[in-house]
């Protein structure tokens, strides 16, 4: 501890620093005034006006731009501070900022150099990094890999007419639709389903001005906190949330040791059943390939979506990494992190690592990761390092001159590049074998339907008539133990124990009464959340993460856009064709099929009935018109005939009978149900 800290107070010793002017970058220039002049404190914020200059055609920004309009991607208001730990001690700061608009009080949310609109944004000073680039190539990685990764765009800084150096403009991890997709939560969600989520979570320090929310045991010492890691709320944040929150979000860690420390891999009650195993893998992944110290113990986030499994990620802080530790040697190529005699994390990283069946699917993720072409290997790597290095090169050269830190950046590059290279050697040599998971036999099933953005129809919010279909396209029966949907968005979990037969069809849909009653078909099961009204991954999985089916629509040509609040949905044209190609889909219609009981193509009829069950009267309510309506018992007799819209039925003896409306476009049937 004292070697460390001895390191830090060198680092803070005074600098001499030297003025630079910049004109112009092939970057965008961030300009910031704060009111008066102010300087800007570790907090709270301080208000500023800010310009951004981006020539979005590619062409070089001029910081003479800065009163041209079109050359603006932001000028308006901001709240502004010092961010970071360690980082915010350098002479060249972190900021962290919030987009505001003209009252200096409401959130402005907006799209920050093509990022998706959102208000909290952050300035990464890229400390202790004489490459510039460990953090930007960890993100992207991360990105390719499938996970979401706090976005980010290179621009140099001036603040207060002083040149501040590159930097990094990025998103703050947060609970949004286009960042960490969790269910947002308030104090009144204490009862299941709404406590399970969502939640963002991470370890850290608790000195960062969240108090600590728990410890968890770690195998090894560390100076950060002897052999133990500190949990602080993100999301809800720890003055909003509730008892009840707490309690859950910190009972699901607890219950991922026990189940880890067990090695218990049941898909009913063990590690697959609480974890999403890709995201955790993909996690491991990162923090090892990178070598990243302080990966299982700082900065470490998790996010649990409602009624959704528990989930790594995202990464975030990757400086110390790639070989490279500012307060010692720990960031080597020949070790695991959660066995680097520092910051190892709680025991269940350890854990997960050394049970069988998780190791071989981070060993086969691994091997796929980084084969020729992939994200890790090692070609790719140095390539995309070297696209990176040119771009940000007048930057570097700029930022080094004012700060004199990144004197040694085409060394370390390159001492990184040779890195790399020793760390991917011995990870292939270590990380065991993937024999045992390489070939797994998964079910046949399709997503056939997708209905993402029904018409409100009737006087019901479109949003209540989502579906997915599922068809099992095979001839044997399927145990949907233990499959769900994975990614983040609409979460859905199959039953254990439940089964598609063969050749069989289910649908899951976003709220089964109104759905029921509107087609006069019993779903299978309800999902939360909805499915974007855009674009979204629709991923079907097993409960190790091994995708049996996946879908990538768009509300966008070629896909067919019928589908997008038009009336129709996504049709499969055949199970046997690639339903991750555009062209395999056409709009289906809903119609009732008298016989088989299963939606085909026809011209859309809808009709709603209400109340159903019914007591005294039923309401119809078609969007053709209704010629007449008849009930019949289930022997067939028809006992009553009616030309209005409303049904007296308070004289039916109670139990089910069968609705046939007839209208212009045909005859649809409906169950109905009778209670007195």
């Amino acid at each position: 501890m004292k070697f460390r800290l001895h390191i830090l107070a060198f680092l803070l010793l005074p600098l001499t620093v030297f003025a630079q002017t910049l004109t112009d970058s092939n970057l965008p220039i961030v300009i910031i005034n704060t009111d008066g002049g102010v300087a800007i404190p570790d907090e709270p914020k301080v208000l500023a006006d800010m310009k951004i200059i981006w020539h979005q055609d590619g062409s070089r920004n001029y910081v003479s731009d800065q009163n041209t309009p079109e050359f603006l991607n932001y000028d308006g208001r901001i709240g502004i501070e010092i961010r970071g730990s360690s980082s915010q001690m350098l002479q060249k700061k972190p900021y962290g900022l919030e987009t505001l608009q003209a009252d200096n009080v409401t959130n402005n949310n907006v799209s920050i150099l093509g990022m998706p609109k959102e208000n909290d944004w952050i300035l990464n000073s890229l400390a202790f990094d004489q490459t510039g680039m460990r953090d930007v190539i960890s993100y992207e990685s991360s990105e390719k890999l499938g996970q979401y990764t706090p976005r980010r765009v290179y621009c140099e800084v001036i603040i207060n007419g002083d040149y501040k150096g590159l930097y990094v403009f990025m998103e703050k991890i947060k609970a949004d639709d286009n960042r960490v997709n969790v269910q947002k939560m308030d104090e009144t969600n204490n009862s299941y389903p709404e406590v399970t989520g969502g939640y963002i979570t991470k370890a850290d320090r608790a000195d960062n001005g969240d108090p600590a929310a728990w410890t968890m045991q770690g195998y090894g010492g560390g100076w950060w906190g002897g052999s133990s890691t500190t949990f602080v709320h993100h999301y809800p944040k720890p003055e909003n949330i509730t008892t009840a929150q707490h309690n859950y979000i910190k009972s699901v860690f607890f219950d991922l040791a026990d189940k880890a420390g067990s090695h218990n891999v049941s898909i009913e009650n063990g590690i697959p059943s609480i974890i999403d195993i890709s995201t955790f893998v993909d996690f491991i992944i990162m923090g090892e390939f990178s070598s990243n110290v302080d990966v299982y113990e700082l900065s470490t986030f998790f996010h649990k979506d409602r009624k959704g499994k528990l989930r790594a990620g995202p990464i975030w802080d990757y400086n110390l990494t790639y070989g490279h530790d500012e307060f010692g040697n720990r960031s080597r190529y020949d070790v695991w992190q959660f066995d680097n005699e520092d910051n190892n994390g709680p025991k269940f990283w350890k854990d997960l690592f050394n049970t069988d069946e998780f190791r071989c699917y981070l060993a086969k993720r691994w091997f796929e990761v980084s084969a020729p072409g992939m994200p890790l290997n090692y070609d790719v790597i140095c390539a995309r390092l070297d696209e990176i290095d040119e771009w940000i090169a007048e930057g570097v050269a700029r930022d080094n001159q004012r700060w004199h830190k990144m004197t040694q950046h085409a060394s370390e590059v390159q001492a990184m590049k040779d890195w790399i290279q020793q760390r991917i050697n011995w990870l292939n040599n270590n990380i065991g074998s993937s024999s045992s998971c390489d070939d797994i036999d998964l079910p046949p099933l399709v997503i056939s339907r997708i209905h993402y953005h029904p018409a409100d129809t009737l006087g019901i919010n479109g949003n209540l008539l989502e579906f997915v279909q599922i068809n099992n396209n095979g001839d044997n029966n399927v145990d949907l133990s233990g499959i769900y949907l994975r990614e983040l968005g609409i979460t859905y979990s199959f039953p254990n124990g439940s089964h598609l037969a063969a050749r069989d069809s289910l649908i899951i849909c976003s709220d089964s009464l109104t759905f029921s009653n509107l087609h006069g078909i019993t779903p299978f099961g309800e999902y939360l959340r909805k499915l974007s009204n855009k674009s979204e991954n629709i991923v079907l999985a097993d409960a190790w993460g091994n995708i049996i089916d996946e879908v990538h629509y768009a509300d966008t040509l070629p896909w067919p856009t019928e589908a997008d609040g038009r009336g129709a949905f996504l049709q499969l044209i055949d199970l046997d064709l690639d339903n991750s190609l555009p062209e395999s889909w056409t709009a289906g219609y809903f119609h009732q099929n008298d016989t088989t009981n299963v939606v085909e193509f026809s011209e859309l009829t809808q009709v709603l009935i209400y109340p159903n069950p019914a007591k005294d009267v039923v309401n119809v309510i078609s969007d053709k018109e209704i010629k007449n309506i008849e009930i019949i018992d289930l022997t067939g007799r028809i006992i009553v005939k009616h030309k209005g819209n409303t049904i007296d039925v308070s004289q039916l003896p109670k139990g089910l009978y069968n609705l046939i409306i007839n209208t212009k476009n045909g005859v649809t049937v409906r169950k109905l149900a009778v209670s007195h």
